[in-house]
This record gives C-alpha cells, structure tokens and sequence, in this order.
C-alpha cells in the first residue's frame, strides 16, 4: 500500500502541472493537504505564497505563465486574462512591467488584490474568451479592442499589425497601419524637427522609393508590416537599395517600430545625412 504522503505529493504535483505550478488552497484541500500541512510545507518552501489563497509548488521566482495563471485563480471562477496581460500572452506586445491585467464579472464584489489590476465587465458571457497556454484569456479580437484608448496609440497599432503578422482575422477592427499613414507619421516628425520635407513615392528609375531628398541625393525606406511578405519581396528590396547606391543615392531604412519607439534618433540620423556633403557623380 503506498504512502499517503506520496498519494497527496502526486494530486498536488498533477494540479499544479496543468496550472503552470499554481495551486490554490482549495485545491490543496481536494488533493488531501489540510491548511496546517499547508501551512508546514510553505515554512519548509515546498509552497511559495504568491496570492492570497494561492501557491506555488517549488517556485520561488514564478514565470510570466506561472504568474497569469496565479492571478486568474486569484479571481476566481469565470476570471480570465486580459488587457495588456493579454496581449502580452498572445505576444502581441512585449511584456509590460506592473500589475497582471484581469477582467472579471462586475457582480462578484470581489476585491483588488496586490499584484493584480481588476476589469469589471457586465457579463462575461458576452466578453468573447478562450485559453491560451490552459490560461483563460479574452480573444485576440477582444484584447485589441480593449487595448484601444487604454494604451498609447502605438501600442494599439502594434497589437493589430501582429495579430495581423500572426494572419488572425480581426472581424469588426480596422487595421490603421496602412502606408498613407506610416506616411503621415513620418512627415509629421520631419515638420517637428524642422527637417525639409521630401518627395513622397517617387519613382527612381525602375523603382519607387518612400521618401526621397532630390537635391541631397537621399532616400528613405520604411519597412512597415508587409516587409515580411515573403523571400521575393525581401529580395526585390535589396535590389533596389543597390540601385539606389550605384547611381549615388544614399539609402537610409527604418522600421516602422523603430519611427514609433524612438523618432527622435530617426530624425537625427536624417538630418545628419541632408547635413553630409554630397560627392559629385563620376561619369
């Protein structure tokens, strides 16, 4: 006959295996662990505390997944992932420091935990939801809409053009990121650093550029989200940038995160070329 101690170690390590070892008391109690053996192993650092009522099982430093499903066990039933936790669990962004994002039926009463940013919705019935990783999440289509105007509008736009990148149909959502308006981004930072403004899709023999300074002899590329389209396109780029440099056009490319994230360096580094002197054509 096996040792009860095993029985118990075996439930809780099964349970926390499928949470991404998370467990919450309940569930301890169900595997046969009372809140004084509880309580013993968390001295012994067996059991981590990481919200009330929830443990880890011989983590002291949680992962993200470890850390989203604590949370959305915190909440309890019907709690899903959501907001920027989200996204970021979807990677459509980055990881994002600060509490885990949380939505939760508005009638519940429950309260704000540390560590845990709450969203009280009407009905969670209506909120469009799925699990991601065995975590409970909002739906990429639900996420992006709840990211818009909650974060900066860069962040919004990221998150579509990667739902888009990961071909995830957005029913309802119009993506934003279209040329004209990387564009108008674009001529928006040259009018703010008093850069001159270029000509805009002009074509140089056999092909056009994004931005061109005639007189300096400078182009400028942008690589928005289709410059992942494919091997042919990512070939034809390159041909056209060695066209460019034989016929004595200086080609300067940015990404459309690099014009979002940081326009201050992209404006510097084209102001510094239309400020380089420009050498004479030979032949």
């Amino acid at each position: 006959m096996g040792d009860k101690g095993d029985t118990i170690d075996r439930r809780i390590g099964e349970v926390a295996a499928r949470q991404h070892g998370a467990i919450t008391l309940l569930q301890l109690e169900e595997a046969g662990l009372g809140r004084r053996g509880t309580s013993e192993r968390a001295k012994k650092g067996q059991l981590h505390r990481i919200h009330q009522g929830i443990y880890t099982v011989g983590h002291r430093a949680p992962n993200l997944h470890t850390r989203f499903m604590a949370a959305v066990l915190a909440c309890g039933d019907g709690a899903v992932l959501s907001h920027t936790s989200a996204a970021v669990l979807w990677k459509l962004l980055k990881p994002i420091d600060g509490p885990v994002h949380v939505s939760v039926p508005s009638a519940t009463g429950r309260k704000s935990r540390r560590g845990i940013h709450l969203h009280r919705c009407l009905s969670l019935k209506a909120l469009p939801t799925t699990r991601r990783h065995s975590i409970p999440v909002t739906t990429v289509a639900r996420t992006i809409e709840d990211l818009e105007g909650y974060v900066p509008p860069r962040l919004h736009r990221r998150a579509k053009r990667q739902a888009e990148l990961m071909g995830i149909h957005l029913d309802g959502i119009e993506s934003d990121h279209t040329r004209s308006d990387l564009e108008t981004l674009f001529l928006e930072l040259f009018a703010l650093h008093r850069i001159p403004p270029p000509e805009v899709n002009v074509k140089l023999g056999r092909w056009e550029v994004d931005f061109l300074w005639r007189s300096r002899r400078l182009v400028v590329e942008v690589d928005t989200w289709t410059y992942h389209r494919g091997s042919v396109a990512f070939e034809d780029d390159h041909a056209r940038e060695l066209d460019l440099r034989a016929a004595g056009y200086t080609v300067l490319r940015f990404t459309d995160r690099q014009l979002e994230e940081e326009p201050g360096r992209v404006a510097v580094d084209v102001a510094r070329a239309l400020a380089e002197e420009v050498s004479p054509l030979v032949g």
